[in-house]
C-alpha cells in the first residue's frame, strides 16, 4: 500500500492540555510518522505520513483529542511537498 500524508490544523483549546504528546503517543500506535507543533494563534498543526486507514483513524481521533482538550474543529489540508515531509518517527516542538 502506498503512503500518504495530510497536513491538519487543530482549533480549540489545543495548547497547555498535552495534546501534542498525545497526538504523538496515537501516532506511534498507528505508524504515522509526521510531527505536532503549536501555533502563534494557539492552534495546532499535525502533519500525518503513512497509510490511508492509519491517516483516517488519527484524524478521527484528533476531533476529540486527550481529556483535557476542547477540539472545536480540525481543518484537513495540503501536505508539504515530499521533499519537506519528515524522514521519520513522530516530532512535538
Amino acid at each position: 500500500m502506498k503512503s500518504q500524508a495530510r497536513l491538519f490544523t487543530v482549533h480549540g483549546r489545543v495548547q497547555g492540555v498535552w495534546f501534542r504528546d498525545s497526538t504523538r503517543k496515537e501516532a506511534e500506535r498507528l505508524g504515522i510518522t509526521g510531527y505536532a507543533i503549536n501555533l502563534p494563534d494557539g492552534n495546532v498543526e499535525v502533519l500525518a505520513c503513512g497509510l490511508q486507514e492509519a491517516i483516517d483513524l488519527l484524524e478521527a481521533w484528533l476531533h476529540e483529542g486527550p481529556p483535557l482538550a476542547r477540539v472545536e474543529r480540525v481543518v484537513a489540508g495540503n501536505p508539504p511537498s515530499a521533499e519537506n515531509l519528515p524522514p521519520a518517527g513522530f516530532e512535538i516542538a
